[in-house]
């Protein structure tokens, strides 16, 4: 109560959002698929991913990252930072006594005689309370919780980015083992060949211009394997970097499933992602604690008054320290307001204008960004899709043209270089389509983030107080 009444008006300027920098709607190169029925910001992705294998590495990475845990500190540490400022606008009450004894030689006392004194007190009272006329604390204090859960959101946003990271860089060890797999059934294959090609040359059947071209396909596809190889325990690496600590995942031996996430997402209108995406979230609290400290630099120009009282005891003896008549009170108001500081006021106004202009430019280009993500990743995603019915396509005829040269060969009717070019042309048409499907995936992984994913089911930390949150 007593704290309301000491409150007064505040300067801060009313908070006003700033127009939203895009266009009111996805650029039309960025279709929406027909089948889009999935809200995504309300979508945890325990029900995006299917996978159980992706779901415990995703589990394990909220656990375990890192870069998570900072995050997590980081909102500690502005929580702490929000409880001493707000602890402010409080007054300190504090406990204390003392006690003195003194003698004064007989040549320095009026009397002539030595003289003993003592004094002795004890009381509760406050120091240095400042009385928030113009609401200077309270807009520190606000600016302050702004930016704690402004800190929070920004935890939120690492969230989300790390499950997008995981489930991306799991897609790419399953797309690299599907390649794998390809890549040494080629190599058997050759090798069979190069084996047979090696026995017609003994017996002088073929020459060793067919018999070196069949070395090079093996080789090639030998190269190609151990390129895969390194792919792929680089890719281990990184995703054990993300899970924080090391994960063994074998080699798959079957094709990795494209259907690894659920039907695709609905993403809604540009402006819903002002309510669903952490980080434009956090970016608005950090432009409405600007908003706050413009309110504490205007509340500077004002007279500062502060309040020191004292009530209790006090007695020239400590036993009469607690006996009738030995109150003692006082009580210090004073005001402060300087009449001259070489302009260090003004100026802290107008860095506080500065970076408030500073805020509403980072919150519009986070703005800018979330909307370029999106468009991106309904735009690849569109394409992906089509290139990979269109790969599908190609890889069947590659691999009747292979079958057709093989037989051409066998029947004497074309030279082995048309062989040759057709295996070199289905082992590259057999890698692409496996790549095409794999970065179909990775632009559902990437819409899904883009459009908050599961923002609405990840559960902000509690405050200090709740009703502050928008």
């Amino acid at each position: 109560m007593l704290v309301g009444c000491v409150t007064g008006c505040s300067l801060t300027p009313a908070f006003e959002q700033p127009p939203l920098p895009v266009a009111p709607r996805y650029p039309v190169d960025a279709p929406i698929p027909p089948s889009a029925n999935v809200n995504a910001p309300g979508l945890a992705w325990q029900d995006y991913f299917t996978d159980p294998a992706l779901r415990a590495l995703i589990a394990q990475a909220l656990e375990n990252n890192r870069d998570l845990r900072i995050a997590l500190l980081r909102v500690q540490e502005a929580r702490s930072l929000y409880g001493i400022q707000r602890s402010e606008r409080f007054p300190t009450v504090g406990l204390g006594a003392s006690g003195t004894r003194s003698r004064v030689p007989g040549d320095l006392s009026l009397t002539g005689r030595p003289l003993t004194s003592g004094q002795y007190q004890a009381g509760v009272g406050i120091s240095a309370w400042e009385l928030d006329f113009w609401g200077r604390i309270a807009s520190l204090t606000q600016a302050a919780l702004d930016s704690f859960l402004a800190t929070d959101e920004a935890r939120r946003a690492v969230e989300l980015t790390l499950v997008a990271q995981v489930a991306d860089t799991y897609f790419q060890l399953r797309e690299l083992d599907e390649r794998v797999l390809l890549t040494r059934r080629t190599i058997d294959t050759r090798n069979e060949t190069l084996r047979i090609f090696s026995r017609r040359f003994d017996v002088g059947s073929t020459s060793r211009f067919d018999l070196e071209q069949v070395q090079a396909l093996a080789s090639q596809a030998q190269t190609l394997g151990a390129q895969l190889d390194q792919s792929r325990a680089e890719i281990q690496h990184a995703l054990t970097r993300l899970v924080g600590k090391t994960v063994e995942i074998p080699p798959a031996s079957t094709p990795f499933d494209e259907h690894a996430v659920v039907a695709p997402l609905l993403p809604g209108l540009p402006s819903d992602l002002l309510v669903d995406r952490p980080d434009i979230i956090a970016a608005e609290y950090q432009l409405r604690a600007a908003d706050a400290n413009i309110g504490a630099a205007r509340a500077a120009f004002f007279p500062r008054i502060t309040l020191t009282a004292n009530a209790g005891t006090a007695s020239a003896e400590l036993s009469g320290l607690f006996k009738g008549g030995s109150g003692a009170w006082s009580f210090a108001p004073s005001l402060d307001l300087p009449i001259f500081d070489a302009g260090r006021r003004q100026a802290n106004l107008d860095l506080a204008t500065t970076r408030r202009e500073i805020a509403v430019s980072d919150y519009e280009r986070t703005i800018q960004n979330a909307f370029r993500d999106v468009s991106d990743a309904l735009a690849a995603q569109d394409a992906l899709e089509r290139q990979v019915r269109t790969q599908t396509t190609a890889l069947a005829a590659q691999s009747e043209r292979a079958r057709l040269a093989k037989l051409r060969y066998d029947n004497g009717s074309s030279a082995f270089l048309e062989v040759l070019d057709a295996q070199r042309d289905l082992l590259t048409s057999e890698q692409d389509l496996v790549q095409r499907r794999r970065a179909w995936l990775s632009s559902r992984v990437a819409l899904y983030s883009a459009l908050g994913g599961g923002s609405r089911a990840l559960e902000p930390l509690p405050d200090a107080d709740p009703t502050t949150r928008r």
